[in-house]
């Protein structure tokens, strides 16, 4: 798509660039997050250079990396869902943007629009009261008559359904465990979420990219490792062009649509 220009990063992580900005989404940078190991090949440190913008989509430890921000540096503008900004500015973040459900930030020719996503929004997950808190959201980044749906981690919701023009949907269809908890989508239900959005392109996320050390070798991890974007693409075919991209690999969006 002329224009724009995507690589996926792995996990939620994607490298947009669109009207002259560099967009990352929720980086999970390093080789370890907490507890979980990327066994995705790493990342060079080009592949999260001249990052304009970060969108943060909710306070998890895989999506709100603080370690990986602060590869990014301090000064490095960062949007939050509403109400986590004071905590990560107490954390030596100069530039936080906070944006609720249908507020909008402008940057140049972006703009960023927060959207509703179904997720637990605390920090140490929803079994916990204590902590910070703040609604998990998704996003939608447009600029120059592209439109790119960013889901976050959500479930599915019927509201989806009102989201029109899409050029591009992130759609998580997986984890990094061999389960998923609630507020998740997987393969089939990420191929009703397209259904309802119909967007010309869909690139699967939320894949490939970190697992437990314990069970990383298991054969049922290294098949939920590899499978799901591919059980996402055969079950949406109908409703989007799939491109199934491997984390660290730059998505191919040509040919789709001029």
């Amino acid at each position: 798509m002329d224009g724009l220009a995507m690589r996926f990063l792995g996990h939620s992580t994607v490298r947009l660039e669109t009207a002259g900005r560099v967009v990352l989404t929720d980086p999970v940078l390093t080789g370890t997050v907490g507890g979980l190991r990327r066994v995705a090949p790493p990342l060079p440190p080009d592949a999260w250079a001249g990052a304009d913008l970060v969108l943060i989509s909710h306070l998890h430890g895989d999506h709100l990396h603080l370690p990986s921000l602060r590869l990014l540096g301090a000064d490095v503008p960062v949007v939050v869902p509403r109400g986590a900004g004071d905590w990560l500015r107490r954390r030596g973040f100069r530039r936080v943007h906070e944006l609720g459900v249908g507020e909008s930030l402008t940057d140049g020719e972006l703009t960023i629009t927060a959207l509703y996503a179904d997720h637990a929004g605390h920090r140490w997950g929803p079994r916990f009261t204590h902590g910070p808190h703040a609604p998990a959201v998704g996003h939608l980044v447009e600029a120059r008559g592209r439109r790119v749906y960013v889901a976050g981690d959500t479930d599915l919701y019927g509201e989806m359904a009102q989201l029109s023009g899409i050029d591009v949907a992130l759609l998580p269809v997986w984890g990094w465990g061999p389960s998923l908890g609630p507020g998740h989508l997987d393969p089939v239900r990420a191929a009703e979420a397209a259904r309802l959005i119909r967007p010309a392109v869909t690139v699967p996320v939320h894949w490939g990219t970190l697992a437990l050390p314990g069970i990383a070798r298991t054969k049922k991890m290294r098949r939920l490792l590899v499978e799901p974007p591919r059980r996402f693409a055969e079950a949406a075919a109908a409703h989007t062009e799939v491109r199934v991209t491997e984390p660290g690999e730059h998505v191919r969006l040509t040919g789709v649509r001029p």
